[in-house]
């Protein structure tokens, strides 16, 4: 599910992803193996706006034996309202990306 979640997003048919599995850290794991994916687990709000405001993570995945329904609900309002707007995050989005084109 989460290669499938990635893929839409890497594509374009989608702007992010939301994947929800037992713990989180497999789904994540897959999703970041699709090419122009920044897949987060995140298991707080913290978590979730840092990946937006300093990595433009554009998947994010909760662990659902990690987090509450209330918890859950909070990460993904943060995640979805979080943009990532400081030049600095933004050229380390670039070096990110060169990697990739490296890898």
């Amino acid at each position: 599910m989460a290669a499938s979640v990635a893929m839409l997003v890497a594509r374009g048919d989608a702007d992010g992803g939301i994947v929800i599995d037992g713990a989180g850290i497999g789904s994540a794991i897959a999703a970041n193996k699709v090419r122009g994916i920044r897949a987060v687990m995140a298991t707080n709000e913290t978590i979730a706006r840092y990946s937006r405001e300093h990595n433009g993570a554009n998947v994010v995945t909760l662990g659902a034996t990690l987090v509450s329904v209330d918890e859950a609900k909070a990460i993904v309002t943060t995640w979805l309202t979080t943009p990532m707007k400081e030049p600095r995050y933004i050229r380390r989005l670039a070096k990110i990306r060169e990697l990739e084109d490296r890898g």
